[in-house]
């Protein structure tokens, strides 16, 4: 499956650089799928994105956000037991983001051993949604306050960029505990980053 989206901006965070964020100069595999769920998302299949391709010249732009270090637990954001205090608690950190980008990202739906659909269906559905431009919620382009549009793919070339992008977030699995991570090494060839079938585990937080 195929789908091309794009925005005005964009942060896809290196884990390397904790306080000051800085963008890969290209989508992540896992901001991918976070952009395919809000699209089209049943717990029957997950997506397994194969291919990036970078469709806009890159351009970077830097910006000061505020963020908080006060963090409540999912518990007591849930029973509003403790409530967050930003004022007190409130940073200011330089974000290295990027500007006016456009990807096209490949992907499969990839069945679990509970569904009963083949692939076929979910791929019909999801192209059906994309030319409809229907989601479940507002996809992003790696924070929420970079929305990001989608539409059916066209024929653009791929940006002639070539560049090592070092270690690149592959997977998290949410099932153990804590989470697990896989990570693979991103280059982009001809502006196109291919996405290993398996990452390099690791654990501990991205």
């Amino acid at each position: 499956m195929v789908v091309q989206v794009w925005g005005e901006a964009a942060l896809f965070t290196r884990p390397e650089l904790k306080v000051e964020r800085v963008s890969y100069p290209v989508m992540t595999p896992s901001a991918a799928v976070g952009v395919l769920e809000s699209i089209y998302w049943k717990p029957q299949f997950r997506w397994d994105v194969v291919a990036i391709e970078v469709l806009a010249e890159i351009k970077q732009f830097t910006q000061r956000r505020n963020e908080t270090t006060d963090l409540a637990s999912l518990a007591e954001a849930v029973s509003g037991r403790r409530r967050v205090d930003t004022v007190a608690n409130r940073v200011q950190r330089n974000a290295v983001c990027l500007r006016d980008v456009a990807y096209r990202i490949h992907a499969h739906a990839v069945p679990d051993k509970n569904s009963d659909k083949p692939e076929a269906a979910y791929r019909d559905q999801f192209r059906r949604r994309v030319t409809r431009g229907s989601c479940f919620s507002q996809p992003y382009l790696g924070v929420r306050e970079f929305s990001a549009f989608f539409g059916d793919p066209d024929d653009r070339p791929a940006q002639p960029i070539t560049e090592k992008l070092g270690l690149m977030l592959h997977s998290v699995d949410h099932s153990t505990t804590p989470p697990s991570f896989t990570w693979f090494d991103a280059e982009l060839v001809n502006g196109v980053l291919r996405v290993s079938e398996q990452g390099i585990p690791a654990t501990g937080a991205a």
